[in-house]
């Protein structure tokens, strides 16, 4: 059951991606403040910006729940990649408020069910009792991406211009497309089922057992995105820090969870997901209310507060996404995860409208209403432990029709 050499490569191959998508997502939340100055954003319009992506990815993954399950999942995920890459340049090319949402639709359509076709990858290659901690390794590209890209990419932003980063996105993109061409093996065996075993997307979109694991994505997403456009923002004009200490928040909270996010994965196949969970997702609750409530402090002080927080929150995401991945057997995951992406997509726009709807901006550049979005997160945080409770006895039940036949024994296992 140990993870082999061959093991590694497929994460390693598959968090570079992962790294390279999140990268694009992640870099123009800490932009915030720039946009808003240079573009003359309101936060209104700057949780447009943030939410474009979501609503995108919401649409497209949609569209790809209909046919994701029909291809060679190597295929697939190089088309998809492709089409990222291009987006990507886009966005470095925008230089208004319309071609920059323009930008992150494009982008997001593509990022989106890339992260799917990711997952789905994941969840054929790995045995249950291993996939946690294959979760924490490909879900570390968030890690890696605050330590290295984020700093990075604000700095090229601030010497080069803003649309440096999204060129170095790219460019670092199209390496990793290479690679992923050269190295992975084709993944064809989800496809050795004749057509009438198909599930069909009405079942995918209607089934219980699947309403509830969308549901407990949809609160974790909300929880987290509902906030997060802002914590930048909030971090300079409410508690003072400048801009030019955004890239060290970055890389503090970076390092920690590269190797926390790791260390939740493998606790989670120790210990259970549900567990991990729950345990995970509550501890979420003081820090999130003290960050939300921090006045201004020093750099030491803010580091502290955000990397705890951000430790934790991402820490439970590993267990929570490895408890969805198991709901879906093989020859029907790419659709649930498509499913999966857009619900997932759709609850991060609709967190980061929600946020543009109660964050307020004073004369003098502060946000207002920080506290107040802090406790509507809480609540989402609470709604997810509930979920997931409900989630953990929904995987025992039968499989929708048609696929009603059991699952071999290694994709029955859910902790």
């Amino acid at each position: 059951m140990r993870l082999s050499r061959a093991d590694w490569t497929l994460l390693i191959l598959l968090a570079a991606v992962q790294f390279t998508n999140v990268l694009d997502f992640m870099i123009v939340m800490p932009l915030g403040p720039t946009y808003m100055d240079k573009m003359h954003l309101s936060p209104s319009q700057f949780g447009w910006v943030a939410s474009a992506y979501g609503y995108a990815a919401a649409a497209s993954g949609l569209l790809a729940a209909m046919f994701m399950d029909r291809f060679d999942r190597k295929r697939s995920l190089l088309v998809i990649y492709a089409g990222f890459i291009v987006a990507t340049l886009f966005c470095g090319a925008a230089f208004n408020y319309p071609l920059l949402l323009i930008g992150r639709a494009l982008a997001g359509a593509f990022g989106g069910i890339m992260g799917a076709a990711v997952l789905s990858i994941v969840g054929d290659a790995f045995h249950d009792s291993r996939r946690g901690t294959a979760m924490g390794t490909v879900m570390s590209a968030f890690s890696i991406a605050s330590i290295t890209g984020v700093p990075l990419g604000l700095e090229l932003a601030r010497i080069i211009g803003l649309w440096a980063p999204f060129v170095g996105i790219g460019s670092l993109a199209t390496a990793v497309l290479i690679g992923v061409a050269i190295v992975m093996r084709p993944m064809r065996d989800h496809l050795d089922h004749p057509a009438e075993d198909r599930v069909s997307l009405r079942e995918i979109l209607t089934h219980h057992r699947f309403l509830r694991a969308y549901g407990l994505v949809a609160s974790m997403m909300i929880s987290g995105f509902i906030l997060m456009p802002f914590m930048t923002a909030f971090l300079v004009f409410n508690v003072g820090r400048p801009e030019s200490d955004l890239k060290y928040v970055y890389l503090v909270g970076g390092l920690a969870t590269v190797v926390t996010m790791n260390v939740s994965g493998r606790m989670s196949d120790r210990f259970g997901k549900l567990r991990m969970f729950r345990i995970l997702a509550l501890g979420t609750i003081v820090p999130l209310l003290v960050f939300t409530n921090l006045p201004p402090v020093s750099l030491g002080v803010a580091l502290i507060v955000t990397t705890v927080f951000w430790v934790i929150s991402s820490g439970r995401m590993v267990p929570g996404m490895a408890l969805i991945l198991g709901v879906a057997a093989p020859r029907y995951r790419g659709q649930f995860q498509s499913v999966t992406a857009m619900v997932q997509h759709l609850s991060m726009a609709v967190g980061a409208s929600l946020g543009g709807l109660i964050v307020g901006k004073t004369d003098g550049k502060a946000l207002t209403n920080i506290g107040l979005t802090g406790l509507v997160a809480v609540a989402f945080m609470v709604l997810s432990v509930v979920l997931a409770g409900h989630l953990r006895a929904a995987v025992t039940e039968p499989t929708p029709e048609p696929a009603a036949e059991p699952e071999p024994q290694r994709e029955a296992i859910v902790a």
